[in-house]
C-alpha cells in the first residue's frame, strides 16, 4: 500500500537533501539519495515531491520564510521605522539560511533552468508579500503590487551579496542592503512629490487612450 504523503515526509526529504544539494546540487539523483537517507521508500519520495527538486526547493523557501516571521514577531517592529522595519525582516530572511548558504547558491542555480519555469520569480513574491503583510502595509491598487516588486528586487539583490560575501558578519551585504533600502526610500519620497505636484494635470494614461480609441463621431 502507498504510503500517504504528508508534511513530515517533505521536511525529512529536505533534511536529508541540504547537505548533499550542496555538494552535487538540486539533481534527480539528489533527490533519490535524500529520500532513502531520510527512510522514504521511491514512492513515497514521489508522493512528497511529484514535481521533484523543485518541490524541495519551494518547500525550503516556505521554511525560511517561517523563520523570518518568527523573527519578526519576536521583535518590536512598531518602535521602528518603516526603513527599519524593511530591513529587519530582509536581514532576517537571509540569515535564516544559516550554513546552508551553498546549498542555496545551488538552489539559486537550479530555479534558472528552464523546466523550473516562474518558480523562482513566484517564491520571491511570496516573500516580499508576506513581510508586507506582516507590517500590516496598508497599500492597494497600484501602490501594493509596486511594493512588492521593488522588495522583490531588493531581496533578489540582497541574497546574491549575502551569498557572495565570505566574511562571518556579513558587514559587506549588510551595508548593500542599508543603501538598497535607502534607494527605495528615496525613491517612494520622490513619487510622493511628484504625485502632489502633478495632481491637477491631466491623466497621461487618459490621454494616450483617448488618442488610441478616439471618440465616435455621432
Amino acid at each position: 500500500m502507498a504510503r500517504k504523503t504528508n508534511l513530515s515526509d517533505l521536511d525529512r526529504l529536505l533534511d536529508a537533501a541540504l547537505p548533499i544539494a550542496a555538494f552535487d546540487g538540486w539533481t534527480d539523483g539528489v533527490l533519490a539519495e535524500a529520500g532513502s537517507d531520510a527512510g522514504l521508500t521511491p514512492e513515497a519520495t514521489r508522493l512528497a515531491a511529484p514535481k521533484g527538486m523543485l518541490d524541495v526547493i519551494a518547500h525550503w523557501s516556505g521554511r525560511l520564510d517561517a523563520v523570518m516571521l518568527d523573527r519578526m514577531k519576536a521583535r518590536d517592529l512598531k518602535a521602528m521605522k518603516i526603513r527599519e522595519r524593511v530591513t529587519f525582516a530582509v536581514q532576517a530572511r537571509l540569515e535564516a539560511i544559516g550554513h546552508d548558504e551553498e546549498a542555496a547558491r545551488r538552489a539559486r542555480a537550479r530555479l534558472m533552468l528552464h523546466d523550473a519555469g516562474t518558480l523562482g520569480a513566484e517564491l520571491v513574491w511570496r516573500t516580499a508579500d508576506l513581510i508586507w503583510r506582516a507590517l500590516d502595509d496598508p497599500s492597494t491598487d497600484f501602490n501594493w503590487y509596486s511594493k512588492r516588486t521593488i522588495l522583490s528586487g531588493v531581496y533578489v539583490s540582497s541574497l546574491s551579496a549575502w551569498l557572495n560575501d565570505e566574511g562571518r558578519d556579513k558587514a559587506a551585504a549588510k551595508a548593500f542592503l542599508d543603501r538598497r533600502i535607502q534607494n527605495v526610500m528615496e525613491f517612494e519620497k520622490a513619487k510622493a512629490g511628484w504625485k502632489k505636484l502633478t495632481k491637477d494635470l491631466p491623466d497621461p494614461v487618459r490621454i494616450l487612450a483617448r488618442l488610441r480609441y478616439p471618440p465616435r463621431r455621432a
